[in-house]
């Protein structure tokens, strides 16, 4: 039983590394990419038959916009522009974005908290601002988009509002201070009978905002959808290399569940999602939401061809508030606990544990300042808390190795039938009998150990995803707990460190069996070369740890034994 518990504890493990090196942390070939053929023009924008929502649910379908022209005569509008491109900026003491007048869309998004991976004295900017990008592209965050069951003329209205419509701003600059909120609004209107207004309400204390987007031609409102993109920050694959955000694409939660599509596995019949309650444009550490309060929009992402090169962007309809942030578990679950926004963080299995331990790690924090010093103090602290468990444990391994000589002759005695029912019957009551004459549980090895897997899968989960270790520095050369080691140190003291243990640790195993598993500390050491380094510093402290630990249980078993053998001689 011992050596199927630890080989599947190290299947895990070897599981997680898998998963890890191979889909999070690997950035996306250069594909191949053929122009997608338009789809069909029809006469409304629904939601297409395959992508429906089930009727057992209980949400109820969005209600149809009318789409036809007016009978009536329009009513003529007075013309609403520019003569030239203004940029309006918008200063928060949290970020600081530029909006253009042309289309009124987002030219910058800089938050002040973070810096760039290779310029640490530059703020962290969310908008693809590659000027290749731009170039080809020429849809910035915040356009307007009718393609969704494309239609004659959308196309064309898609450029006269993001291309072409200078609008007019409420307003040359905007500064909210905390505490407080302020409005920023773009008017456009000709005498073609075309209105668009955009209205954002920020506030001074976090990185969300609301949105108001009206769009009416001839007085008939068109339902066009808020873009993001092309993607989230620098979409090249250097920068994406050593920014360590190649994991990103789109997050959709619908019907309960949070439904992911990344960049790199992109399937355009599985990229439309109606009914959402919202959608984000998500990388590992930051992200573009958009919320959508009547839990009835539809949230696609797209691929566009710009020269055969992709971009990606993400279209959400029925945008009522957006955030452009960091992954902050607080602020993510805060800005729609019954929508669970929560669930944009990844948090395993265990999502209850890990968001006990973020609870942990910060309070630790307030005290500790080093993020690397934290997780060791957690370390000790889950050590401190195990004990009990993994004393259990030990002497149930140790008592199964001293009577292990017994085992092996009673399985002897009976190796010759093996098909035989009864005899098996017999040798296991007599193996019952044997551990009952020793006070040995055949689980008492294994179930303690079983106890703490679940809290080993919450910490994997944290530390891969706890924003608090992004640009984190150790000591020396760790100057970042979210990347992997840079010379190699700590994975290759973790694989030494693991073998000790290991060897340290009485095992009920035959020595052929023990022989073979030796071999796993350097398969782990192997795959935890590519872990973050704060996940690699925890799993050292712990193989330290555990190695104080079992020299003093190992102290304490020797010297038990000697006084019950000192006994035994008296008697």
């Amino acid at each position: 039983m011992e050596k199927r518990l630890i080989l599947a504890i190290v299947l895990s493990f070897v599981l997680l590394a898998v998963y890890w090196i191979f889909f999070l942390n690997k950035p996306a070939p250069a594909p191949v990419y053929e122009p997608e053929p338009p789809p069909a023009k029809t006469t409304a924008q629904t939601v297409p038959r395959e992508f429906q929502a089930d009727p057992s649910e209980t949400v109820a379908p969005p209600a149809a916009v009318p789409q036809e022209t007016s009978s009536a005569a329009p009513e003529p509008q007075i013309p609403v522009s520019m003569e030239r491109e203004q940029i309006v900026v918008v200063e928060t003491p949290l970020y600081r974005a530029e909006w253009s007048n042309r289309g009124a869309v987002l030219r910058s998004w800089k938050l002040k908290n973070y810096d760039e991976e290779t310029k640490n004295d530059e703020w962290l900017e969310m908008v693809n601002v590659e000027p290749d990008n731009l170039k080809t592209s020429n849809l910035y965050p915040f356009a307007l988009d009718a393609d969704f069951n494309r239609r004659e003329g959308e196309a064309k209205l898609n450029d006269r509002i993001n291309s072409a419509a200078l609008f007019e701003p409420s307003a040359v600059s905007v500064n909210v201070r905390s505490g407080g909120r302020s409005e920023l609004k773009f008017t456009y209107s000709d005498d073609t009978g075309l209105f668009v207004e955009k209205r954002f309400v920020f506030n001074g204390d976090g990185y969300d905002f609301d949105v108001f987007i009206d769009v009416r031609l001839n007085g008939v409102v068109q339902d066009l959808r808020i873009l993001w993109g092309p993607g989230i920050g620098p979409s090249s694959l250097a920068a994406k290399r050593q920014r360590g955000l190649s994991n990103r694409g789109l997050v959709a939660y619908s019907a309960g569940k949070a439904f992911r599509m990344n960049e790199r596995k992109y399937k355009p019949e599985q990229s439309v999602r109606p009914y959402v309650r919202w959608a984000a444009y998500e990388e590992t550490y930051f992200t573009a939401l958009f919320l959508v309060s009547t839990g009835q929009g539809t949230a696609v992402f797209e691929q566009k061809l710009f020269d055969n090169i992709p971009q990606y962007y993400l279209a959400v309809s029925g945008a009522a508030s957006a955030y452009i942030g960091p992954k902050e578990f607080d602020r993510v679950k805060a800005l729609d606990p019954a929508g669970k926004t929560k669930k944009l963080i990844q948090l395993g299995f265990f999502g209850g544990i890990v968001e006990f331990l973020i609870v942990i790690i910060r309070a630790i924090h307030k005290v500790v300042p080093n993020w690397g010093l934290v997780i060791i103090v957690l370390t000790i602290i889950l050590k401190i808390l195990f004990f009990p468990l993994t004393y259990s444990s030990t002497k149930s391994m140790a008592k199964m190795q001293e009577i292990q000589p017994k085992i092996k002759a009673l399985r002897s005695k009976y190796k010759k039938h093996k098909t035989d029912v009864a005899m098996r019957r017999q040798m296991n009551e007599e193996m019952m009998k044997l551990y009952k004459e020793h006070g040995v549980n055949p689980a008492g090895g294994c179930l303690p150990l079983l106890i703490q897997l679940p809290v080993f899968w919450a910490i994997f989960s944290m530390l891969s995803a706890a924003i608090e270790l992004r640009h984190s520095p150790f000591v020396f050369w760790i100057k970042d707990l979210s990347v992997k080691d840079p010379i190699l140190l700590t994975p290759i003291l973790m694989g030494v460190t693991q073998f000790i243990s290991q060897k340290m640790t009485p095992s009920g195993a035959d020595p052929s069996q023990a022989r073979m598993m030796l071999i796993m500390p350097v398969i782990m050491t192997f795959f935890f070369i590519g872990f973050p380094s704060g996940l690699v510093l925890y799993w050292l402290t712990s193989n330290v740890l555990q190695i104080a630990q079992q020299h003093i249980m190992n102290r304490l078993q020797a010297k038990k034994k000697r006084q019950e053998n000192e006994t035994r001689r008296k008697k």
